[in-house]
């Protein structure tokens, strides 16, 4: 019995070793049967990566630094006026030519009115002057018959004046042999003086016709200068008041303040009874069915980046399950760093480089953003599928 229980305390595997180099062994072989998992699991996942890469990676380019913007449009009254009607308030949807706002319209009406005054008043002045110049007319063909009466005049002085001058001739000869008076004698000289002065008043008289018919012709001169080539529609002045006219129906019209695209009223900042000014914005509208993405894309992410190429844009909104179509109309000129308002500048040296990015301009269908509204500033993610995909 002693051997045999000799033999049952000191019973060995039947391997020959201890119990412990066979948990080593185990666990040296559950080891190596982990790190074979790991690396076959490493294996599958590099091999997929290689194959996403391949068919799919290397032929896009993906970025989630992209916005949703829109061609803003910004309401600006054309005139100073104060409001008295606003039909509108923030987030309502307006179409292109909807009243937004109505403005204090009396002023306006009264330089419409002093307007129509002008124009009646040019129109008026034309056709005076066209009468003018039928007058002047008249005055010019006078002028002629005055210089001929002015002639005859002279012609009948001069008569007269050799008369006097003849008679008192005769009546000196006379007086020297004793046949005329004193007294005759005188008369004959008081008649030639007479005479002479009659036919100065005649000469004087042609002077006065033909200076008279001169400034007639000069006056219908500078009168058809002012209406030659023109009729009462085409005359200078009455286009001006014309003008006039339509700028006070322009201002008139611009009481009114109209949606001048469709889209959604954001911002807005007028008041009932409030005066607002010229060029002042007054609210924005936002045209949501015209909306793009702007995708902030690495510099080395556009090598092969081209306008024209489709996109896929997802919305942060909506999630992975609502896909965007568009494609690339633009790449822009600068860098958002060097469009800064101040660009950052070092001229120590001591820089580290920064990867730059560039926007791009995404537009998207039409139809995908009517089944899925999207509003400017939202989240999203764009992929850029490049040639030869």
């Amino acid at each position: 019995m002693a051997d045999s229980a000799d033999s049952t305390v000191f019973e060995v595997p039947s391997d020959g070793r201890p119990d412990e180099a066979a948990d080593r062994d185990r666990r040296t072989a559950a080891r190596k049967t982990w790190l074979l998992r790991f690396v076959a699991v490493l294996a599958v996942i590099g091999a997929g990566w290689l194959a996403w890469y391949l068919l799919f990676g290397r032929n896009h380019v993906s970025t989630d630094n992209a916005y949703v913007n829109a061609e803003m449009a910004q309401v600006t009254p054309l005139i100073s006026a104060q409001a008295t009607e606003v039909l509108v308030k923030d987030t309502q949807a307006v179409k292109r030519g909807e009243i937004l706002v109505r403005l204090d319209p009396t002023n306006a009406r009264i330089a419409l009115a002093q307007a129509e005054a002008d124009l009646a008043e040019a129109r008026r002045r034309f056709r005076q002057t066209l009468a003018n110049s039928s007058a002047l007319s008249a005055r010019v063909a006078a002028g002629g018959a005055d210089i001929a009466r002015a002639r005859a005049a002279l012609t009948d002085a001069q008569a007269g004046y050799e008369r006097a001058r003849i008679d008192l001739q005769r009546r000196q000869a006379l007086a020297e042999s004793g046949g005329v008076s004193g007294e005759e004698l005188t008369s004959a000289r008081q008649a030639l003086a007479s005479a002479q002065a009659a036919l100065a008043t005649a000469r004087a008289g042609i002077v006065q016709a033909q200076a008279g018919r001169q400034s007639a012709a000069g006056e219908l001169q500078a009168n058809d200068a002012l209406v030659r080539g023109s009729t009462e529609e085409t005359d200078p002045a009455v286009l001006a008041a014309k003008a006039k006219l339509r700028a006070a129906q322009l201002d008139l019209e611009r009481t009114i303040v109209r949606a001048p695209i469709d889209g959604v009223v954001t911002k807005r900042q007028v008041q009932l009874g409030q005066r607002v000014a010229q060029g002042t914005p007054i609210m924005t509208i936002v045209p949501v069915a015209q909306v793009y993405v702007e995708a902030n894309f690495k510099e080395r992410q556009l090598r092969r980046v081209r306008v024209g190429m489709p996109a896929e844009v997802v919305a942060d909104i909506y999630g992975g399950d609502v896909v965007y179509r568009g494609k690339v109309v633009g790449i822009g000129a600068g860098t958002g760093a060097s469009m800064a308002l101040i660009p950052a500048q070092n001229a120590t040296g001591n820089w580290i480089k920064v990867v730059q990015r560039l926007p791009v301009r995404i537009e998207l269908d039409p139809r995908d953003l009517r089944a899925h509204p999207l509003r400017v500033g939202l989240s999203t993610e764009a992929t850029i599928k490049l040639a030869g995909d």
